[in-house]
């Protein structure tokens, strides 16, 4: 692995790829298996309608291990619904990973529903025990998200990008910054009680400090080389006061991911670059910053 100028991420045929951000030289492992972003429907179809136990099982603990919120209603239905007591807990297990507080409330209450009706009613003890140790989870960060007095409010923005096939990656950028904030930092709100924003008034009631984050990709290039393909990206993260969203901190990020030129692997390579670069700014420099600012 070499590192010139962006850190390198080499992108290698599963089970194993490497991963290094700019400036910390951290390298991860991603481990393998069936567990590919880009496999979610084939897994869901296999919990579905795997004849085998075994097979839903393994389809259960890789989707829970991407964490795709597509399988959040498929493990709700496997856990009223398959004849394994197995796939039946992996399943609440799953459950309490996808749920979070950027889940949707339709894809909550039914998530909630099945892991209700599973710790009342599930005939094996064992299911009946995850299933209320993934509903004591879930209900833990719906209270984990009603404001308490002196808390931290993070508005995350719409995200921009200005380059060249860059617009469909704000939607990731925006959930990544969100994740990482929720995972990362639990005694920080992204999602204020009831719905919409605060006003200037609700902050100061319940003596809130509320911050805005931003960012812009401003760069997303790829360089084709025979087989293999280096994918390069740039991504800068703006940290302002809320609501006024007067600037106070400014960061830059980078990397890069080898990959093969197959277009698919290409489109993975783009996607691996913007999270790592995305995660690794909210972890290392967002919170902490923003920690700072309010005297944590």
């Amino acid at each position: 692995m070499t590192r010139r100028g962006l850190a390198s991420i080499r992108r290698t045929p599963w089970p194993v790829r490497w991963l290094a951000l700019v400036a910390i030289a951290l390298a991860l492992v991603a481990g393998s298996g069936t567990a590919r972003a880009d496999n979610v429907d084939n897994l869901i179809g296999q919990l579905k309608g795997g004849t085998d136990y075994k097979v839903r099982l393994s389809a259960a603990l890789s989707l829970a291990k991407l964490g795709d919120t597509r399988a959040i209603r498929p493990f709700s239905d496997a856990l009223l619904r398959d004849g394994d007591k197995t796939v039946r807990g992996a399943a609440a297990v799953g459950l309490a990973k996808l749920v979070d507080g950027t889940t949707s409330r339709s894809d909550r209450k039914y998530a909630i529903d099945a892991l209700v009706k599973a710790s009342n009613g599930d005939p094996n003890a064992f299911v009946k025990k995850q299933a209320e140790k993934a509903l004591s989870a879930i209900r833990a960060i719906d209270d984990a998200a009603q404001v308490v007095a002196g808390g931290i409010y993070v508005d995350v923005g719409a995200m921009s990008a200005k380059t060249d096939g860059g617009e469909p990656m704000r939607a990731l950028m925006k959930k990544t910054t969100t994740k990482a904030l929720n995972k990362n930092a639990r005694d920080m709100m992204t999602a204020w009680p009831g719905g919409g924003t605060p006003s200037r008034g609700q902050l100061e009631a319940k003596k809130t400090s509320a911050y805005h984050v931003d960012g812009t990709l401003t760069e997303l290039g790829v360089k084709e080389k025979g087989s293999t393909a280096v994918v390069s990206c740039k991504i800068s993260m703006l940290i302002a006061t809320y609501p006024e969203k007067s600037m106070f901190g400014f960061l830059n990020g980078g990397a890069s991911v080898q990959a093969s030129a197959a277009p698919d692997d290409i489109e993975l390579a783009k996607q691996d670059c913007v999270v790592a670069v995305v995660e690794d700014l909210v972890v290392k420099k967002i919170i902490p910053t923003i920690k700072t600012r309010s005297g944590q």
